[in-house]
């Protein structure tokens, strides 16, 4: 089963993703902030960083970097509101996928099932 770690500061946002992905068959943990990522990326059992750029602490920019390092198997999204910093994330990590808000919660499904479309990895549960 695939699994997500979901970064979102937003409360009412979280819950929406956590509730839309898991609908979807996958296997999500949302937390609200990077530095409370880190130790579930430490446990590198993860095949998705979902994670909102502007957090308090440690932004998504840095939480991805970390990612790469540690668990570099974990694919990286991002989703954001700002076109600042978006066009800072394609800098930074151009490999990673980028979902700009808003969204309708269909695209985001769509675009996590694509990610994984032909991978041979199943996120039915």
């Amino acid at each position: 089963m695939i699994r997500i770690l979901l970064a979102e500061d937003d409360d009412v946002m979280r819950e929406y993703l956590a509730r839309a992905l898991t609908s979807a068959g996958y296997d999500v943990t949302a937390v609200d902030r990077g530095t409370v990522a880190v130790p579930y990326i430490d446990s590198g059992t993860f095949d998705l960083l979902l994670s909102d750029i502007v957090m308090p602490e440690m932004d998504g920019i840095e939480l991805a970097r970390y990612t790469a390092e540690v668990a570099p198997q974990t694919q990286v999204m991002f989703i954001t509101g700002f076109a600042a910093v978006s066009l800072r994330a394609e800098e930074h990590l151009p490999q990673a996928k980028l979902l700009s808000k808003p969204f309708h919660l269909k695209d985001l499904v769509r675009e996590v099932d694509n990610l994984f479309a032909g991978t041979g990895q199943s996120h039915r549960q």
